[in-house]
């Protein structure tokens, strides 16, 4: 179903025939479940986010902006703020004791489980089978010990040509750290020429063509610059069949699109927490170990699989005896190095308590479809629209087209917009132009701005006042 059908289905009760009517986000927002939900979160002032004297008549600084860039940083839970407080306090107070004596029932001890059924939920899982731990590459790395384990003739590494650099550099560097060549052993697939996006049967064919010499498949779930969500259970089977491991980075996919990794038989995951989770800058990544590599019942090789291990993965009933043979944990938890670092934990607590309230990312993702084809339905509404058949005759003036599918379930809530002439400046104007009238989204240079919508924060007033702003700053840049 399209943008339109999606728009045009909601509004049915509405009595509103025309979708790009300015009374749609005002209906939509009077019918939206979760609306409540926004005055959880500190939605920055306008004059706090760069915008100066383009308002409104009624607008003032101080109103809320426009903030559509939380598939980069979401924002802050209030309540965060408040669990940070309440530890600090504990440990002013406890010092050393709320490791064991907690007030609140957090003890320290045990802090990573106070998020584990969240997240279990979040990514589709069972509960042994994620941990929250520390950061996303060094996540990816810590994974790639134990799960990318090259032969002399399965050693390939197949992933999409513009993986997250992050992901491209720790690639590499495990390459050569088992003393391979990069440029045989790396598999960057790229859509065909003149596609953004790639296409499930060329990542399939790629599969069949070279799956006997591949070790790894490890793609992002949601691509980070295009938007595509990949379709994930196709990809993991295929893999697998052809003998292949297969991971996934979803830095942009958790608690964005719904996820079911233990039934889709992934082998390992990562991701972060900073994005759609909302759990502060640079705040406590996770992991998924599939419960196939964990079970005390399998027999099988895999089932001990070499991994770096530190006194956080031991057994927590023997883990403060300080026994100096290592007994892991039970499921991924076993791959934990360190103790949980309390503040970052409860920031990300903070969150998972929002959508444990809200029913979990199957009823967010209800209201992301509709927020992300709204957006969609109104930018391809716009003058400075150009299909993708068409983008060759933007020379002369500014314009954009959409990278991203557009298929609604071929994304999340990401759209990202490639402005033209390409390597003209019109980016950088209209990136500017938007922050002056307080609407937030990211720029990726040279070209290209992300929008995303996000469901427990944004409206659909965000929505249509983000593409009214957007058609104002068009109309005024020059190339």
């Amino acid at each position: 179903m399209a943008s339109r059908e999606i728009l045009t289905k909601a509004l049915e009760a509405s009595g509103i025939s025309d979708v790009l009517d300015p009374a749609v986000p005002r209906w939509l927002d009077e019918h939206d479940d979760l609306h409540d939900f926004r005055s959880e979160f500190n939605i920055p002032p306008r004059h706090t986010m760069g915008a100066d004297a383009f308002l409104s008549k009624g607008q003032s600084l101080d109103d809320p902006s426009v903030y559509l860039c939380g598939n980069s940083l979401g924002l802050m839970p209030k309540r965060t703020g408040d669990l940070i407080q309440e530890e600090l306090k504990i440990w002013s107070e406890r010092a050393v004791d709320g490791h064991f004596d907690h007030p609140l029932d957090r003890p320290w001890k045990t802090a990573d489980e106070l998020v584990k059924e969240s997240l279990a939920n979040i990514v589709g899982a069972d509960v042994s089978e994620v941990v929250a731990m520390g950061a996303l590459t060094s996540n990816l790395h810590h994974m790639m010990i134990s799960f990318y384990r090259p032969t002399p003739s399965r050693f390939k590494i197949l992933y999409e040509a513009k993986a997250f650099p992050s992901d491209q550099y720790a690639f590499e560097s495990q390459v050569l750290l088992h003393k391979l060549d990069p440029s045989t052993a790396l598999l960057p697939l790229s859509p065909r020429p003149g596609e953004h996006t790639l296409r499930t049967e060329d990542i399939l064919s790629a599969i069949e063509r070279e799956g006997n010499s591949i070790a790894l498949v490890l793609f992002s779930g949601v691509q980070f610059y295009t938007g595509q969500w990949f379709e994930m259970e196709k990809i993991t089977k295929a893999a697998q069949e052809r003998g292949c491991t297969v991971g996934w980075d979803l830095a942009h996919a958790v608690g964005n699109v719904p996820l079911r990794l233990h039934d889709w038989g992934v082998d390992f995951a990562v991701w972060c927490s900073y994005k759609y989770l909302n759990a502060s800058p640079g705040g406590l990544a996770g992991i998924f170990v599939h419960s196939k590599y964990t079970c005390p019942a399998s027999s099988s090789s895999t089932a001990r699989l070499p991994r770096l291990v530190g006194w956080w993965g031991h057994d927590p009933e023997t883990r403060f005896e300080m026994n100096p043979t290592f007994v892991p944990s039970q499921g991924a938890s076993a791959w934990m190095l360190s103790n949980t670092p309390v503040l970052p934990l409860v920031a990300l607590l903070g969150s998972t308590q929002l959508f444990d309230r809200a029913g979990g990312v199957g009823t967010l993702r209800k209201k992301s479809l509709l927020l992300t084809a709204y957006l969609d339905t109104l930018l391809r509404a716009s003058p400075f629209f150009l299909s993708s058949s068409s983008t060759a005759d933007a020379a002369d003036r500014p314009g954009f087209t959409i990278l991203t599918s557009e298929e609604p379930e071929q994304r999340g809530a990401q759209l990202s917009l490639l402005f033209l002439p390409a390597r003209r400046n019109v980016m950088q104007q209209v990136f500017d132009g938007l922050k002056k009238r307080g609407v937030t989204g990211d720029e990726r240079k040279p070209d290209v701005i992300r929008l995303a919508p996000v469901p427990l924060y944004n409206t659909f007033a965000d929505v249509r006042a983000a593409w009214e702003a957007l058609e104002d700053v068009l109309r005024e840049v020059q190339l």
